[in-house]
């Protein structure tokens, strides 16, 4: 079973392009913000002093428009790893009419924090995010 993290965020004024609509760019940011807030929530302090994850590319696909007021839930897993690259899922759905606004796939490679090397992805790291487990660190 695939394991999700989900938040709901309400959009607001700032959120907007000049047609109304969510503007791109803050779509792109709320998929990283997730992301961050995924891997921060589950990992180990340890775990998360030792590595960092970059982005190496998005893709995006955008189905429908969000607009002000608008409830977005976003949800999140991974869909796959091999060696250091991550393959993160991302969409995000209109709570009121349960409609597809967004569906990203993002490849993230997972470095060593000190020397900036790819660094494989390791079982416990595969774990981390398999595990319905909240990190207490």
């Amino acid at each position: 079973m695939i394991k999700t993290f989900d938040k709901t965020i309400r959009v607001v004024k700032d959120d907007l392009d000049d047609l109304n609509h969510v503007n791109n760019v803050r779509y792109v940011q709320w998929i990283q913000d997730i992301s961050k807030e995924h891997w921060q929530s589950k990992a180990p302090k340890q775990l998360r002093d030792n590595i960092i994850w970059v982005v190496l590319n998005h893709n995006i696909t955008y189905k429908s428009a969000a607009v002000l007021n608008d409830t977005i839930v976003i949800k999140t897993h991974i869909a796959g790893t091999k060696a250091a690259i991550s393959t993160r899922i991302v969409e995000m759905f209109n709570e009121k009419t349960k409609e597809l606004i967004v569906h990203s796939e993002t490849k993230w490679c997972l470095l060593n924090s000190e020397t900036l090397r790819p660094t494989r992805i390791s079982t416990e790291i595969q774990d981390v995010f398999e595990s319905g487990i909240q990190s207490s660190t």
